[in-house]
């Protein structure tokens, strides 16, 4: 049995900089989602707009804060299904029990 060397293909992590940087941006989301609570505009509106920011979120926890960005293409399509997923469910609870 010939012992083949294991290659780790090492890859640059993003910097304390950039984790700081999305970590601002997910606060900022945070507070615009928090805030539509309290402004009056059209319901339909801000459905999109949370659903738009928490695809967004969803985006840049998975591929920086989990490392998917650096991992296999596979990893990040089957977290790509499942959020597909989700969405499509909320959208069709939205559609069936939604007061549009």
């Amino acid at each position: 049995m010939s012992s083949q060397p294991v290659s780790h293909h090492a890859h640059e992590l993003p910097g304390p900089a950039l984790y700081l940087k999305l970590a601002v941006i997910l606060g900022i989301f945070t507070i615009v989602e928090t805030a539509t609570y309290y402004i009056h505009i059209n319901e339909t509106i801000i459905t999109l707009a949370l659903l738009i920011f928490m695809v967004c979120k969803f985006v840049i926890v998975v591929g920086y804060y989990m490392h998917l960005k650096f991992d296999h293409s596979l990893l990040l399509a089957v977290f790509g299904f499942g959020m597909a997923v989700a969405l499509s469910v909320m959208l069709v609870m939205i559609a069936i029990y939604g007061n549009y």
